[in-house]
C-alpha cells in the first residue's frame, strides 16, 4: 500500500467532515456538498427541497415503511418541500391513495409542502381521475398549470427557484411550454429544477432508447427536439430530478454546442461544461432494479451509482432521501441511504425502526464556476490521450469577483468507484419500428447513446457496445464502468469574516473505492478482474490497488480525497504580508497552517509523495506555501472538499 501523504492532517480533515454532514448520524442540515458549514449571505433566504422516489410497495399497498423514514429523514434536515417523483402507487388504487395520503398528510400539516407527479403506474392505472381527486389536495393552489395538462405539468416559484413538474413521458409534450415559461419568468429566479418521473437517459429506462432508438416509426417528437433540448437544459444550468429506476445514480449529461452558442460568454464569469445534472433519486419501494445497458458514454458522464435489489447476491433494498439547499446563488446537495430488508408492509419497520442513515452523495455549486471532469486512473498504457480523458487535478485559471484566482495544479484520481452493467438487448419490427434493419438499430444506438469505438474516440467502458445478435436483435454486453468525477471550483462573495471571496472546492471526496455488481453485491476492485471485454482495448479491467485512505465504503463520513495541490492567488494589491490562506471549518474560519509553517518557495509536483522539510511543530498541519516569484500566490496540497479564502493574520 502507499504511503499516506503528507498532507492529511487527520485533525483539519475531521473538523472538515463534521461540518459537511460527515457524521453519518447527523440531522444538521445546515452545512451540505462536504464542504463545512456556510454562511451565505445573510440577505438571501434559504429554501429545502427533499426527493421522495418510488413507494409503490406490490399490490394495492403503498411502500409505508420506507416512504415514513424518508419523510422522517427529510423532515429532520429541514426541507420546505417535498418532490415526490412519481409512482406513488402500484395500481392506483383508492386504497393506495389513502395509504399514501395517511403518511404525507402529518408531514404537510407540519409545514411541508408537496409537489407531486405523476408516474407509469398511476398514468396506466388510475390515470386523470384517481390522480386529480386524490393529488389536488397537495398540488398548491398557485401552480400554473399547462393548458390540456392540468395536474399534470405544472410549475411553482419559491424563493428564487422555479420548479416544474412534469407527467411521466410528458417531456417531449411539454418542452415548448417549459421554454415558454422559463422565458417569461427569468427574471425571478436563479436556479431551475425540472422533475419528471423518467429521464431523457436512463440507466434501466430513458426516454431517448425508448422514443428514439427503439422509437416508432413516424414518431419524431424527441428526435427533433433532442438536440435543443439538451441545450436549453445546459443554458439553464438544470438540475432533473426523476425517480422510475428503483436506483440512485447522479450524472451529467452533455449538451450540442453548436445548437445554443450563446449559453455562455466571457461575461457570464467563469466558463463551465456544457452540461446538465442528471439525479435518479434512488429507491422507497419494496423491489430493486439491477443497472441495465450500462454508462450512454456519447452523452452521459456517471459520477455516482448505487442499486440493491436484494437479489444476486445482493442482501438489501435501498431507501434514498435526497435534499437540494438554495441559499442565494448556491446549491447545496445530499443524499442519503438506509439499506432494509423489508418486503412488505406486514414485514414491519425492520431496520427502519432506527434506521442508520448514510451520507451517499453531495456537491455544493454557484453560478460562477470553473468546472472539471477528472476521468479514473485505469486507462490502458495506449488508449489516445483525447484531451478529455484526464485522470489529473490540473484545471485552468478560476476567478473571483473580487479577482482572487485559484487553479488546480497537480494531483490523480486514483480513488474511484466502479460498478457493473448487465447484458439487455435491443430490437426491430420492419414496418413498424424506427429502425428497419439490425444495422440501422445499430447506426440508432451510436448517433444517440453509445460512444462507437476507434482509436481517436475511444470508448473506455469496451470497444464493442452494440453487437448484432440476429436479423432483429442488438444485443448490449454487459461490462465494466469506472466512474468519473466531476470537481467544482465555485466562488462566493465574502462572508464578511474573510479578505477575500470565498472559494468551494466540491468532488473530490465523493468515491471511496466501492465496487458492485449490476445487482448491487459487493465485490473488491482490488483483488476481482472486471467483465471480460469492459477495457477498450477488449481485455478485461484489472484489480486497482487503492490509495492507503481509500475505504470502499459507501458511507462518505469515511471518504478521503487523493491528494491534490492548488494555487491561490490574493487579488491585486493586496499585501500577502498580512494574509493567510484559510478554511472554513465546524468550528468557523481558521488558518489551513500557522504563519510558520508556510513553505517560502513555488509548488513542485513533487511534494504530494515526498514533502520539503518543516519545522517538528508543523508535522500535523497541511502543506502550504507562498510562492514568492508570483508574489501574490498561495498554494497548498489537501486531501477533502473544502472551503477556501484568504485571512487577515
Amino acid at each position: 500500500m502507499k504511503k499516506m501523504p503528507f498532507s492529511l492532517a487527520t485533525g483539519l480533515l475531521a473538523a472538515t467532515l463534521a461540518g459537511c454532514g460527515g457524521d453519518s448520524s447527523s440531522s444538521d442540515g445546515t452545512s451540505g456538498g462536504g464542504n463545512g458549514n456556510t454562511t451565505p449571505p445573510a440577505t438571501a433566504s434559504t429554501l429545502k427541497i427533499g426527493l421522495l422516489p418510488d413507494t409503490q410497495g406490490g399490490g394495492d399497498n403503498v411502500s409505508m415503511h420506507p416512504m415514513k423514514a424518508v419523510l422522517d429523514k427529510e423532515q429532520e434536515l429541514g426541507v420546505d418541500i417535498v418532490i415526490p417523483v412519481g409512482d406513488l402507487t402500484d395500481h392506483g388504487t383508492t386504497r393506495e391513495f389513502e395509504q399514501w395520503t395517511s403518511v404525507a398528510e402529518s408531514y404537510r400539516d407540519a409545514g411541508i409542502e408537496f409537489l407531486p407527479l405523476m408516474g407509469n403506474h398511476e398514468d396506466s392505472y388510475a390515470y386523470s381521475v384517481e390522480w386529480i381527486e386524490n393529488m389536488k389536495h397537495y398540488i398548491p393552489e398557485d401552480a400554473v398549470h399547462m393548458a390540456g395538462a392540468q395536474y399534470l405539468n405544472y410549475y411553482v416559484i419559491r424563493d428564487n427557484v422555479m420548479i416544474i413538474l412534469l407527467k411521466y413521458y410528458n417531456l417531449p409534450i411539454a418542452f415548448e411550454w417549459i421554454k415558454q415559461e422559463v422565458a417569461a419568468n427569468e427574471d425571478k429566479f436563479d436556479h431551475l429544477v425540472i422533475a419528471s418521473h423518467d429521464g431523457l437517459i436512463g440507466a434501466k429506462y430513458g426516454e431517448t432508447r425508448e422514443m428514439i432508438v427503439e422509437g416508432t416509426k413516424g414518431d419524431n417528437a424527441l428526435m427533433d427536439m433532442w438536440d435543443d433540448i439538451r441545450a436549453f437544459f445546459a443554458r439553464y444550468d438544470v438540475l432533473w430530478v426523476q425517480g422510475h429506476e428503483h436506483m440512485y445514480q447522479r450524472s451529467v449529461v452533455t449538451a450540442p454546442i453548436w445548437v445554443d452558442p450563446s449559453s455562455w460568454t466571457t461575461a457570464d464569469g467563469n466558463y463551465r461544461l456544457p452540461q446538465y445534472t442528471q439525479i435518479m433519486s434512488g429507491n422507497a419501494s419494496y423491489k430493486g432494479y439491477e443497472f441495465r445497458y450500462g454508462e450512454r458514454e456519447l452523452v452521459q458522464r456517471i459520477v455516482q451509482q448505487k442499486m440493491n435489489t436484494r437479489s444476486n447476491g445482493s442482501p438489501a433494498y435501498d431507501a434514498n432521501a435526497s435534499v437540494l439547499t438554495f441559499h442565494g446563488d448556491r446549491v447545496d446537495y445530499e443524499s442519503w441511504f438506509v439499506e432494509h430488508t423489508i418486503g412488505s408492509n406486514e414485514d414491519g419497520v425492520k431496520e427502519l425502526g432506527d434506521p442508520q442513515w448514510k451520507l451517499l452523495d453531495r456537491f455544493t455549486r454557484t453560478k460562477n464556476r470553473c468546472e472539471r471532469l477528472v476521468y479514473p486512473n485505469s486507462i490502458p498504457e495506449g488508449t489516445r490521450p483525447v484531451m478529455y480523458l484526464d485522470a489529473s487535478y490540473v484545471s485552468n485559471d478560476c476567478t473571483g469577483d473580487d479577482g482572487s484566482v485559484a487553479r488546480m495544479v497537480a494531483g490523480t484520481n486514483d480513488t474511484f468507484n466502479r460498478v457493473e452493467s448487465r447484458t439487455r438487448d435491443m430490437g426491430v419490427t420492419p414496418g413498424f419500428s424506427r429502425a428497419e434493419t439490425v444495422t440501422d438499430l445499430m447506426r440508432l444506438g451510436y448517433q444517440f447513446l453509445f460512444q462507437y469505438h476507434q482509436p481517436w474516440t475511444p470508448n473506455l467502458n469496451g470497444e464493442n457496445r452494440l453487437v448484432p445478435l440476429n436479423d432483429t436483435e442488438v444485443e448490449i454486453p454487459e461490462t465494466t464502468i469506472d466512474l468519473k468525477e466531476l470537481v467544482t471550483m465555485s466562488w462566493q462573495q465574502s462572508d464578511g469574516e474573510t479578505a477575500s471571496d470565498i472559494l468551494i472546492i466540491s468532488g473530490t471526496q465523493n468515491q471511496t473505492g466501492t465496487y458492485s455488481s449490476a445487482y448491487g453485491a459487493v465485490k473488491d476492485i482490488e483483488t476481482m478482474v472486471g467483465l471480460p471485454g469492459s477495457q477498450p482495448d477488449g481485455t478485461a479491467k484489472q484489480p486497482h490497488t487503492l490509495p492507503a485512505g481509500a475505504s470502499k465504503d459507501w458511507d462518505l463520513a469515511t471518504a478521503v480525497a487523493d491528494a491534490y495541490a492548488l494555487t491561490f492567488d490574493a487579488p491585486e494589491g493586496s499585501d500577502v504580508d498580512s494574509l493567510n490562506l484559510g478554511v472554513r471549518t465546524a468550528e468557523g474560519w481558521q488558518p489551513l497552517a500557522s504563519a510558520d509553517c508556510l513553505v517560502e518557495g513555488p509548488f513542485d509536483g513533487g511534494y504530494l509523495s515526498t514533502p520539503p522539510t518543516r519545522p517538528d511543530a508543523c508535522a500535523d498541519q497541511p502543506l502550504v506555501g507562498i510562492d514568492p516569484d508570483h508574489g501574490r500566490r498561495f498554494w497548498a496540497v489537501l486531501q477533502q472538499d473544502a472551503e477556501l479564502a484568504l485571512l487577515r493574520r
